[in-house]
């Protein structure tokens, strides 16, 4: 076959498949059914995925987590909209943490955890609880609800664009292991319980339940998949 034959050939079948080559689908873009990118549903929300960085409790960027993209269901990121629009009346918006999380993600946790000489991050995110604890009390599980992608860790900020750093003081940064963080302790100064109530009361009204020991975590009430703990990679 003449080159110049070959050549006009070749390019109209790569014409023809460039389509399909470069769909989301071909490029590892598309989500499981379901699901759904924050920003996308979530006009003005900002989104800080600590697992993302290596500014974690492990000190390194988590498995899973291949883009800094922020993944909810559907039915979670649809309440997250009216929480956001509830708090934009009053110059407020959310800033999350996390929200979907792979399995293989909280594998990295449990073996970050076994590993009793990484203490790297002991000093901002565990100063009072003994790495070997992180188990027993509950810090770290082999299984954890934000795999089935209904649940959400966040907080408040002004939306005030002057100030894009500035968050609201709730006693505590994200991810502390320690009983400072549990959401109704009482020994931090009453603006940041009413940071705190604030945070919860609104998430509650629109179907989320708190976490009894973590001020930023929600779970969707009604979540879509209560018995499916996903793996699919954040991408």
């Amino acid at each position: 076959m003449p080159l110049e034959k070959s050549r006009t050939l070749f390019l109209l079948a790569f014409l023809l498949l460039f389509p399909f080559i470069c769909s989301p689908a071909a490029l590892g873009g598309t989500l499981p059914e379901g699901f759904v990118y924050v920003d996308d549903a979530v006009p003005g929300i900002k989104i800080e995925l600590r697992y993302y960085t290596r500014h974690n409790f492990t000190g390194d960027r988590v498995d899973g987590y291949t883009a800094p993209r922020c993944i909810l269901t559907k039915e979670a990121a649809e309440a997250l909209r009216e929480v956001q629009g509830d708090l934009k009346r009053f110059g407020l918006g959310l800033k999350i943490y996390d929200a979907y999380r792979p399995q293989q993600a909280v594998d990295h946790f449990v073996r970050w955890a076994k590993d009793l000489r990484d203490i790297r991050m002991k000093k901002e995110f565990y100063p009072r609880v003994d790495k070997k604890d992180l188990f027993k009390e509950d810090y770290i599980a082999e299984k954890s609800g934000h795999s089935r992608g209904s649940t959400v860790d966040l907080t408040i900020v002004p939306l005030d664009p002057r100030s894009p750093d500035t968050i609201l003081d709730m006693g505590t940064g994200f991810d502390y292991f320690g009983p400072e963080s549990w959401p109704d302790y009482q020994r931090i100064s009453p603006a940041r319980r009413a940071h705190r109530m604030l945070l919860q009361l609104v998430m509650e009204r629109h179907g989320f339940t708190p976490y009894p020991k973590e001020w930023w975590h929600f779970t969707l009430k009604n979540e879509p998949f209560p018995d499916t703990y996903f793996n699919f990679p954040i991408r």
